[in-house]
């Protein structure tokens, strides 16, 4: 199914790269203009660079422990601590605000104006939606990289940043504009170039992996879609419980089957710190910020703000494990970090066709 390219939108129409916009960064209450709205894509692209700087910092203590813990049986663990963690703070903070906003009859809302557009039931099952395409992503991960080689897998991975603005076409009829799709061009040949540039196919393996990034490419797009109408919190509790459960229940179906299943390793002290801080600042912090900040970052832009990833892992692993990165490699970094600028760039008409969006 072919959809509009920009530069085909009739006189007067609405551009398809406005819809895009309009429909990820919504507009604010009465009052509050597209300026403002800037300012809150700012912040929210900024917030998604933290959080690849986390995911790049820990990638080196994930990489350490689970030569010590299977993958399925930490990344479990992992994002069972992360639920616990976010449904505890969505308890109270629930509370807290609930009585701030105690009516004068004395009855507190049931929930949050979101949820209470949306529905529970209704947040709950975008967020299971979510958490499936998040668990599949790892798992086929975790099975692809026992079957191809560390650089084809990181290079396919983060192909998602390709498959995001295709998909979102093809499903929405939506594309993004030139200056997006050379932002996804430079960051996948800085990841090309950062993963050595590997031609070594393994079919399989990379098969698995490129399932990997089909599935994080969805959970993208499904983020952006639903984190607009339901609480951002409810979202993230449910998607990272499922991620536990899915790897949970491979692990034990694996075990059933008499594959070795070894949790002894999970009182290790390297394990503990890599479970603690992926599960607190990796998990439960990052997908968290990541589901809020789609309100205002579309998923082109986020895919190619999240191939900063393996940039920051580069930078720690020379940092705090005394890794070398080839100049090939340097050179693969910056043209992902072009690529994040070049996305961002605007020209004066584009933003005044996002102010008449409003």
């Amino acid at each position: 199914m072919t959809g509009t390219h920009p530069s085909d939108a009739p006189p007067g129409g609405t551009h398809p790269s406005d819809a895009l916009d309009s429909a990820a960064h919504p507009a604010g209450p009465p009052g509050v203009g597209r300026p403002n709205d800037r300012r809150k894509q700012i912040v929210a692209e900024l917030l998604l660079v933290g959080v690849t700087a986390v995911w790049g910092w820990t990638f080196v203590m994930v990489k350490d422990a689970v030569t010590l813990l299977p993958p399925l049986p930490f990344i479990a663990i992992r994002f069972g601590l992360a639920t616990v963690v976010v449904a505890l703070g969505l308890a109270i903070t629930r509370r807290w605000s609930s009585a701030a906003r105690r009516d004068p009859s004395g009855r507190r809302p049931a929930t949050t104006p979101e949820v209470r557009s949306a529905g529970l039931r209704g947040s709950v099952r975008a967020g299971a939606i979510m958490g499936l395409f998040l668990g599949a992503g790892y798992i086929f991960q975790t099975f692809g990289l026992q079957r191809t080689t560390p650089s084809n897998a990181g290079f396919i991975t983060g192909m998602f940043v390709v498959l995001v603005p295709v998909m979102q076409g093809v499903v929405w009829h939506i594309w993004p504009d030139r200056r997006a799709v050379v932002g996804v061009a430079l960051a996948a040949f800085g990841l090309f170039l950062l993963s050595g540039g590997s031609a070594q196919l393994h079919f399989l393996g990379d098969g698995l992996v490129f399932l990997c990034a089909l599935s994080f490419a969805a959970h993208i797009l499904a983020t952006s879609r639903f984190v607009r109408h339901h609480d951002t919190a409810v979202l993230t509790v449910v998607q990272l419980g499922m991620v536990a459960l899915l790897s949970g229940a491979l692990s034990m179906a694996g075990w059933a089957l008499g594959y070795p299943l070894d949790l002894g390793a999970v009182w290790d002290p390297a394990v503990l710190l890599a479970l603690g801080v992926t599960a607190l600042l990796a998990s439960a912090a990052a997908f968290y910020i990541q589901t809020f900040a789609q309100r205002y970052a579309s998923p082109t832009r986020t895919a190619v703000i999240l191939t900063m990833e393996p940039v920051f892992a580069g930078v720690f692993g020379y940092t705090l494990a005394g890794d070398r990165l080839s100049p090939v490699a340097w050179l693969g970094a910056a043209a992902i970090l072009c690529g994040m600028l070049v996305s961002e760039f605007r020209t004066r008409g584009r933003r005044r066709r996002e102010r008449a969006a409003v």
